[in-house]
């Protein structure tokens, strides 16, 4: 099994670290985030990484050219942002299988990969989480309150998926999968997704969620 690494923005949320180093490299407890990531995947079977990369790609390449992780790395570098459509589609050119995961280059998390691989054209989706206390009212008086809440039965896209090869000829070549080809997918009835409860799941898009995420990344993966 192949995954693909959408690792090629320039993570202006996350300035000024990144004026200086790209995304993936961002460090949680000592270890990048892409570092992070491959181990996730190498521990679900996962054979091959390859890396869509494009702002600072060769610090990326020149940082996993020194490590020893057990799995081969390979690099489709974008010369210009092609969106998270395009960039599957050109990495795509390298997958002989008949499916593959993509995962975004910002997500920690602990799905269990294999779950999602039992479905093919599915996304991987988790109940939506709230950034702020939710609040029960009688009236005006408050009766419950609850911080951060998983809200039941809402569920949000979780930036990993298990795409069939053949859905590469249907990609933009420069555009987001998630404005494009899912949509279209989805009034056809052609794309499923596996809910996932439970689960530990970061998006690292500020401070605050690398913080968060280094107080329990070592549990999420071991």
């Amino acid at each position: 099994m192949k995954a693909i690494i959408l690792a090629g923005g320039r993570g202006k949320r996350l300035r000024p670290i990144t004026d200086y180093v790209p995304k993936p490299l961002i460090s949680i407890k000592n270890i990048p985030i892409i570092e992070w990531q491959i181990k996730y995947l190498k521990k679900y079977g996962v054979s091959e990484v390859i890396i869509c990369s494009g702002y600072k790609a060769k610090m990326i390449e020149n940082y996993l050219e020194n490590k020893k992780l057990g799995i081969k790395i390979t690099f489709s570098v974008e010369s210009k942002p092609l969106g998270t459509g395009g960039a599957i589609k050109k990495a795509g050119k390298k997958i002989k299988d008949n499916s593959f995961i993509v995962i975004n280059g910002d997500i920690i998390t602990n799905i269990d990969l294999k779950k999602l691989l039992e479905k093919e054209n599915s996304i991987a989706s988790i109940q939506l989480r709230t950034q702020f206390g939710i609040l029960q009212t009688d009236e005006n008086k408050v009766i419950k309150f609850d911080e951060k809440k998983e809200i039941e039965d809402v569920w949000m896209n979780a930036g990993i998926y298990h795409l069939k090869r053949e859905i590469l000829k249907e990609l933009p070549d420069v555009g987001d999968i998630e404005k494009t080809l899912f949509p279209d997918y989805a009034k056809k009835e052609k794309i499923s997704t596996v809910k996932f409860r439970n689960t530990k799941w970061h998006s690292i898009d500020s401070y605050k969620d690398i913080e968060e995420c280094s107080l329990v990344i070592e549990k999420i993966i071991k």
